[in-house]
């Protein structure tokens, strides 16, 4: 079982940036995981934003790409996103995800909010 805790979210006006991090419980299995981000917006389905491999190949929403990266910590255990350009249709709750092999964990959510 792995847990997965994420951090940072808040309200940031339109333009604005935000870092999300997620902290893993436990070293094995995140360091064979794909990890990504996904997000909810109220009434719309669950989207993938980003992910990350072991090996540091990245993929991303459309919507978001040239405005949001996508990293790992390794020794710390955490995956982060960097949200730059923020715009009104980026609020949503964020979700943390691992996938290995059958194994998918998710997290409990931060909620982002861009408003001005």
């Amino acid at each position: 079982q792995v847990q997965l805790v994420e951090s940072g979210g808040g309200l940031v006006q339109p333009g604005g940036s935000l870092k999300l991090s997620c902290a893993a419980s436990e070293r094995n299995i995140y360091s064979l995981s794909v990890m990504g981000w996904y997000r909810q917006a109220p009434g719309k389905q669950r989207e993938l934003v980003a992910t990350i491999a072991p090996a540091d190949f990245t993929t991303y929403a459309d919507s978001v790409k040239d405005r949001f990266t996508i990293s790992r910590d390794n020794a710390k255990k955490t995956v982060n996103l960097q949200m730059n350009s923020l715009k009104p249709e980026d609020t949503a709750v964020y979700y943390c995800n691992s996938r290995y092999k059958s194994w998918t964990y998710w997290g409990q959510g931060t909620q982002v909010t861009v408003s001005s």
